[in-house]
Order: structure tokens, then C-alpha cells, then sequence
């Protein structure tokens, strides 16, 4: 009885929201994230950048895109490890979409008007964790800006 009366007054458990697939298109969802947080804060214009990114390369209504990132955002706080959702893209997806994914990713560098030394060193570590040249790199960087 003393146990009965026990439960009555614990705290329930707190409702998790459960991760997402770690799957290639949410591991870059959850790059782009990271990229947004490099810099320690992450503003409109970065969420807007990548809300539309996925958007775009993955069919997606704004709704549909804005509960990704959410996703992704879940993602992106529980796999602290860079190399780690590198890892899920750099097999599984062709060298066009490892080049527009770096495009993705500098334009959400850039999409507050300022680029961290953090944002640069984390996505020259991107580009070589997915095989691309530094050459290659350079020209991607340069496409994200026009």
C-alpha cells in the first residue's frame, strides 16, 4: 500500500523526444546546425539559410523543412563527434552532393554577414573528413558567396 501511495506522488518521467534516423540527409541537417552553433549563437538569418537548404534538397514544404532542423538539432546535441555524422554522409552520398552540402554549409557561414575563425576551422575539417580537395574547397567556398 505504502508503494501505491508512493507512485501517486513521484514525478513523472520528463517526455523525450526521440532522436532521428542517423541517416545521411539528417547527419547533414545536423551539420548545418553545427555550423549555425560554431559561433556560439545562432540568429534568424542562419535558421532561415538552412530551413531553406533542406527545403530545397529534400522536397520539403517550410513546415516540413522547420521539424527537420528540429530533428536535426536533436541530432546535432547528441553526437558531439564531427567525424562522426561526417562519417554517415561520406560513403553514401556522390561527390555532387558532398559539393553542394559544402555549399550548403559555407552559406550558412556566411548568412550572418560575419565568419568566425571557429566557423573556418570547423568546415576546412568537413571538407577534408569528406575527401574534397583543398582546391576544391576554395571554389566551393567561393560559389557559397555569389
Amino acid at each position: 500500500m505504502f508503494e501505491s501511495l508512493r507512485a501517486l506522488f513521484k514525478k513523472p518521467e520528463p517526455y523525450k523526444t526521440p532522436l532521428p534516423e542517423a541517416d545521411a540527409q539528417h547527419a547533414m541537417g545536423a551539420l548545418l546546425v553545427r555550423v549555425a552553433k560554431a559561433d556560439k549563437t545562432v540568429l534568424f538569418e542562419e535558421i532561415k539559410v538552412i530551413d531553406q537548404v533542406l527545403s530545397k534538397r529534400y522536397g520539403l514544404n517550410p513546415v516540413e523543412a522547420s521539424k527537420m532542423r528540429a530533428s536535426c538539432q536533436l541530432l546535432e546535441s547528441e553526437m558531439p563527434d564531427t567525424e562522426e555524422m561526417t562519417e554517415l554522409m561520406k560513403d553514401t552520398i556522390s561527390v555532387e552532393e558532398k559539393e553542394a552540402t559544402l555549399i550548403a554549409l559555407w552559406s550558412v557561414v556566411y548568412a550572418d554577414g560575419v565568419k568566425h575563425a571557429h566557423e573556418d576551422a570547423l568546415l576546412h575539417q568537413i571538407e577534408a573528413l569528406l575527401g574534397v580537395s583543398p582546391e576544391r574547397a576554395i571554389e566551393l567556398q567561393a560559389a557559397a558567396q555569389s
